[in-house]
């Protein structure tokens, strides 16, 4: 399959992975509920690995490998998912997605600067694009006719955060796909074909480090358990591990690894326009007009970016 396949696939996962992660975080918590994705995606990637590899953690890594996804693992889950999740519980997972369009010019000039990648003139009309289609959803008219922000601003600079840790994340992610490719030896086809769930594997150890600390300095470990006495929220929390960390972003760095990185995260930023109808079904959330058009404007706008 081509990189740009396997980015539309991404982006339709991540639909779900938002509509099951908004419910899980307000039912579970965030802090919770991010340990626990961290752990059972591990666990997962390890058995993945020990039934195709010989053994449950990657092989023929380097200092230089695991370098690079841990990077990647602090910025896309640490630091990105911590915004991400507390965005879907202060406005929602159809507006958080909205914002997640952002990262592709983040991971572009991330990739501009670590890897020397092209960036043409359409890049600033892409950003200028990308914004606008932004503001057209979030602002709305006040009672006095003025335009005013229609979403709480926490909610709203959590999910530029949450854009800037995709995005960066994902350029670590491709610069330790590469580091990976460079050692890893041709005659080993199992381990090569596996590249990317192993590279997942060392970002969630990040992920879990990091919030494993934040969880312990906050006292809430016996929460741990009992998140799981919630039937509904821990269902919706298994499809946003499976979908999301194991699944997912195992696929996303296989999609980076076959493409360019700016055009991979376009594809996969599709997801704001195509949440919106799952959003209205499953929560009830109207969608008016002018969110639809601004969510495909904004869309248009990350697609700029990188022509």
């Amino acid at each position: 399959m081509s990189g740009e396949f396997i980015s539309l696939i991404v982006a339709l996962m991540w639909t779900f992975t938002a509509i099951f992660a908004e419910i899980a975080s307000k039912r579970m918590g965030t802090l919770v509920l991010n340990v626990w994705r961290m752990i059972i995606t591990i666990v997962l990637l390890g058995a993945l690995l020990w039934a195709f590899c010989g053994q449950p953690f990657p092989r023929f890594t380097t200092p230089q490998v695991w370098g690079w996804f841990l990077a990647s693992g602090f910025m896309g889950f640490v630091f990105g998912d911590y915004c991400l999740f507390n965005a879907y519980v202060a406005m929602g997972s159809k507006y958080t997605q909205l914002f997640m369009t952002l990262a592709s010019p983040f991971a572009a000039i991330t990739a501009w600067a670590l890897m020397g990648e092209r960036m043409t003139w359409l890049a600033l009309l892409g950003m200028i694009v990308t914004l606008t289609g932004i503001s057209i959803s979030i602002l709305g008219k006040s009672e006095t006719g003025k335009r005013r922000l229609k979403l709480p601003l926490r909610g709203v600079l959590l999910a530029i955060g949450a854009g800037l840790g995709q995005g960066t994340g994902l350029v670590l992610s491709k610069l330790g796909m590469q580091a990976y490719t460079a050692v890893v030896p041709l005659s080993e086809t199992s381990v090569i074909n596996l590249m990317p769930f192993s590279g997942t594997m060392i970002r969630a150890t990040m992920g879990l480090l990091g919030f494993g600390l934040v969880l312990i300095s906050s006292r809430k470990v016996s929460s741990m358990s009992i998140a799981w006495k919630d039937g509904k929220g821990s269902a919706a929390a298994m499809g946003a591990i499976l979908l999301g960390p194991f699944f997912g972003v195992s696929l996303s760095l296989m999609a980076v690894n076959l493409t360019h990185a700016g055009v991979a995260q376009t594809i996969m930023a599709l997801t704001p326009v195509l949440i919106l109808w799952p959003s209205y079904l499953i929560f009830g959330t109207k969608v008016t007009l002018q969110e639809f058009l601004g969510a495909v404007i904004a869309v248009i706008g990350a697609s700029l970016f990188f022509i």
